[in-house]
Protein backbone atom coordinates (compact mmCIF):
# COMPACT_ATOMS: atom_id res chain seq x y z
CA UNK A 1 0.00 0.00 0.00
CA UNK A 2 1.67 3.47 -0.62
CA UNK A 3 1.03 6.60 0.93
CA UNK A 4 -1.82 7.84 -1.42
CA UNK A 5 -3.42 4.67 -0.87
CA UNK A 6 -3.17 4.96 3.02
CA UNK A 7 -4.48 8.40 3.07
CA UNK A 8 -8.00 6.96 1.16
CA UNK A 9 -7.82 3.78 2.87
CA UNK A 10 -8.62 5.88 6.33
CA UNK A 11 -10.78 8.74 4.39
CA UNK A 12 -13.12 5.97 3.37
CA UNK A 13 -12.87 3.71 6.15
CA UNK A 14 -13.79 6.01 9.19
CA UNK A 15 -16.56 8.17 9.08
CA UNK A 16 -16.08 12.19 10.41
CA UNK A 17 -12.16 12.15 9.86
CA UNK A 18 -10.66 15.20 8.64
CA UNK A 19 -6.75 15.94 8.10
CA UNK A 20 -4.62 18.73 8.23
CA UNK A 21 -1.19 18.72 6.76
CA UNK A 22 1.88 20.41 8.87
CA UNK A 23 5.42 20.09 8.66
CA UNK A 24 5.11 17.26 5.82
CA UNK A 25 2.97 15.14 8.06
CA UNK A 26 -0.54 14.60 7.78
CA UNK A 27 -2.91 14.55 10.62
CA UNK A 28 -5.80 12.30 10.80
CA UNK A 29 -8.38 13.51 13.96
CA UNK A 30 -11.71 12.71 14.49
CA UNK A 31 -14.10 15.66 13.86
CA UNK A 32 -13.04 18.97 14.94
CA UNK A 33 -10.80 17.43 17.66
CA UNK A 34 -7.60 18.93 17.08
CA UNK A 35 -5.23 18.26 20.42
CA UNK A 36 -4.66 14.85 19.52
CA UNK A 37 -4.32 12.62 16.54
CA UNK A 38 -5.33 9.24 16.32
CA UNK A 39 -2.82 8.84 13.69
CA UNK A 40 -0.35 10.55 11.40
CA UNK A 41 1.29 9.93 8.34
CA UNK A 42 5.20 11.12 7.07
CA UNK A 43 6.72 10.75 4.00
CA UNK A 44 9.85 12.40 3.74
CA UNK A 45 12.34 13.67 6.10
CA UNK A 46 12.59 16.91 7.54
CA UNK A 47 14.36 19.03 10.23
CA UNK A 48 12.53 17.35 12.88
CA UNK A 49 12.35 14.14 11.88
CA UNK A 50 15.22 12.31 10.15
CA UNK A 51 15.16 8.98 12.21
CA UNK A 52 13.65 6.95 9.50
CA UNK A 53 15.83 8.01 6.41
CA UNK A 54 12.31 8.64 4.81
CA UNK A 55 13.61 9.98 1.58
CA UNK A 56 13.77 6.91 0.45
CA UNK A 57 11.93 6.27 -2.88
CA UNK A 58 8.25 4.59 -1.53
CA UNK A 59 8.89 5.09 2.20
CA UNK A 60 6.85 6.26 4.53
CA UNK A 61 5.68 6.03 8.26
CA UNK A 62 2.70 5.67 9.66
CA UNK A 63 1.99 6.57 13.29
CA UNK A 64 -0.68 4.85 15.14
CA UNK A 65 -1.80 5.88 19.01
CA UNK A 66 -3.73 3.05 20.40
CA UNK A 67 -4.71 1.85 24.09
CA UNK A 68 -2.05 1.20 26.66
CA UNK A 69 -3.65 -2.08 26.74
CA UNK A 70 -2.73 -2.77 23.03
CA UNK A 71 0.82 -1.27 23.32
CA UNK A 72 1.97 -3.41 26.52
CA UNK A 73 0.97 -6.92 24.64
CA UNK A 74 2.45 -5.71 21.61
CA UNK A 75 6.10 -5.12 23.34
CA UNK A 76 5.50 -6.05 26.99
CA UNK A 77 4.49 -3.75 30.55
CA UNK A 78 8.15 -2.53 30.89
CA UNK A 79 9.15 0.89 29.51
CA UNK A 80 10.08 0.57 25.78
CA UNK A 81 13.94 1.13 25.01
CA UNK A 82 13.45 2.64 21.72
CA UNK A 83 17.20 2.62 21.35
CA UNK A 84 16.20 -1.61 21.34
CA UNK A 85 14.84 -0.23 17.13
CA UNK A 86 15.95 0.28 13.88
CA UNK A 87 13.56 2.71 12.90
CA UNK A 88 15.10 2.51 8.98
CA UNK A 89 13.58 -1.29 8.85
CA UNK A 90 10.27 -1.57 6.62
CA UNK A 91 7.47 -3.32 7.12
CA UNK A 92 7.65 -4.00 10.95
CA UNK A 93 5.39 -2.51 13.76
CA UNK A 94 7.70 -0.84 16.27
CA UNK A 95 7.03 1.56 18.88
CA UNK A 96 7.26 5.72 18.16
CA UNK A 97 10.57 6.70 18.23
CA UNK A 98 9.30 9.61 20.41
CA UNK A 99 5.86 8.67 21.35
CA UNK A 100 5.91 5.32 22.72
CA UNK A 101 5.17 6.77 26.00
CA UNK A 102 1.79 7.99 25.08
CA UNK A 103 1.36 4.51 23.39
CA UNK A 104 1.94 5.73 19.44
CA UNK A 105 3.21 3.18 17.19
CA UNK A 106 4.48 3.18 13.92
CA UNK A 107 5.76 1.56 10.59
CA UNK A 108 7.26 1.99 7.52
CA UNK A 109 6.01 1.40 4.42
CA UNK A 110 3.65 -1.80 5.23
CA UNK A 111 2.97 -4.86 3.39
CA UNK A 112 -0.70 -6.12 2.38
CA UNK A 113 0.29 -9.08 5.23
CA UNK A 114 1.30 -6.18 8.05
CA UNK A 115 -1.42 -3.84 6.82
CA UNK A 116 -4.12 -6.64 8.24
CA UNK A 117 -2.39 -5.82 12.01
CA UNK A 118 -2.11 -2.45 11.02
CA UNK A 119 -6.03 -1.87 10.11
CA UNK A 120 -6.71 -3.70 13.58
CA UNK A 121 -4.83 -0.64 14.91
CA UNK A 122 -6.53 2.26 13.10
CA UNK A 123 -9.44 1.13 13.98
CA UNK A 124 -8.78 0.77 17.85
CA UNK A 125 -6.69 4.67 17.53
CA UNK A 126 -9.85 5.70 15.37
CA UNK A 127 -12.59 4.15 18.21
CA UNK A 128 -10.51 6.13 21.04
CA UNK A 129 -10.45 9.33 19.31
CA UNK A 130 -14.47 9.19 18.81
CA UNK A 131 -14.72 8.34 22.67
CA UNK A 132 -12.09 11.08 23.70
CA UNK A 133 -14.40 13.72 21.48
CA UNK A 134 -17.81 12.28 22.50
CA UNK A 135 -16.65 12.60 26.54
CA UNK A 136 -15.08 16.44 25.82
CA UNK A 137 -18.18 17.47 23.54
CA UNK A 138 -21.15 15.60 25.61
CA UNK A 139 -22.26 18.95 27.13
CA UNK A 140 -22.35 21.01 24.50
Amino acid sequence: MNESSLIEYIAKTFLDVETTENFGYTFFFYKTERMLPFATLIASDNEYDRLSNLDRAGVYRLNIGISRKTFQALFGKAKVDVKNYDYTALDVIMPHPEYAPQNFVCVLAPSDATFERVRELLAEAYDIAVQRYNRQNKNK
